[in-house]
């Protein structure tokens, strides 16, 4: 450091720069949950898919930060930098240890967030702990209410389809999550341009997570019915999905959502793939902040 760097006035600190945050919450059975807050202001809460961590959430929270807005996302347990554990990896303990998160920081007046997994962890979080400190919730390409076909749930994917998920999981992960990114992002569509670097970080997010957690989230995201959570749901509802999800299809999911939460607003984004945060920034990005500030 220089003689002149040295006398020149130090430049006021952001408030939240004076004031360091953890980046760890303690669950109830002593699992670290890892977590980023960024920027002042009403909090935005975001809840990530499988088998991703917080940062798929790094482009919303740059933006709503810049907005004047306090961002805060989680790596759920057994994904990313969260402890990796054994048991526990059900969405009944997901629910649990967003609301640790959401007590711990003392958040109020909270936007939540959840895409795809997600989703289904804002929704048990609603229907196991309620709204009190919720304002509005998003849901995007989110899995509520049940993905698996049953007889009540028709329009649902074959229980085979999550059997193949675990198959690859299990036997070759790091090769089905370079495979499971192109149809996620919806790089196999006539005319899409894949993104290696996009390809890149989705790999890497999960490869980060513990194999048994993972394992055992198929079936939260898969068989487990959200539908008594979402009619739980007394607050503004925003469902975004895109039509051709290659993941979540739209038919058992945001469809029926939107008429199981009272007053829910349905975006459909037409050609729509199931990363719209990452493959669609700008624009959903914009249809989230025009529903907050609405």
């Amino acid at each position: 450091m220089t003689t002149l760097e040295l006398d020149r006035p130090a430049a006021p600190a952001p408030a939240a720069a004076r004031s360091p945050r953890q980046t760890h919450v303690v669950a109830d059975d002593g699992t670290r949950i890892f977590y980023k807050d960024w920027g002042a202001g009403q909090p935005i809460v975001f809840s990530h898919g499988w088998p991703l961590t917080a940062d798929a959430w790094d482009a919303q929270m740059v933006f709503f930060a810049q907005h004047g807005f306090r961002v805060i996302a989680h790596d759920r347990r057994s994904h990313g930098r969260s402890d990796q554990t054994w048991a526990g990896n059900d969405m009944d303990t997901y629910a649990d240890d967003l609301a640790r998160l959401i007590e711990t920081l003392d958040l109020r007046e909270a936007v939540l967030v959840g895409h795809s997994t997600g989703g289904g962890e804002v929704t048990r979080y609603i229907g196991r702990h309620g709204t009190e400190r919720v304002a509005k919730v998003v849901l995007v390409g989110a899995v509520p209410p049940l993905m698996v076909k049953t007889d009540a749930n028709p329009g649902g994917l074959p229980i085979e389809v999550f059997d193949s998920i675990r198959k690859g999981t299990l036997e070759s992960r790091s090769q089905f999550f370079k495979d499971l990114a192109v149809p996620f992002y919806g790089y196999n569509r006539p005319g899409a341009q894949l993104s290696e670097g996009v390809r890149d970080s989705f790999w890497l997010q999960g490869m980060m997570g513990g194999l048994k957690g993972q394992l055992d989230c198929i079936h939260e995201f898969s068989e487990v019915d959200y539908t008594e959570d979402l009619k739980r749901i007394d607050r503004p509802t925003l469902i975004l999905h895109g039509d051709d999800d290659q993941i979540v299809p739209i038919g058992a999911s945001a469809l029926t959502s939107a008429k199981l939460v009272p007053g829910a607003e349905l975006k459909i984004y037409p050609g729509g793939d199931h990363g719209l945060p990452t493959t669609q920034a700008e624009a959903f990005n914009a249809d989230v902040l025009r529903f907050i500030q609405a």
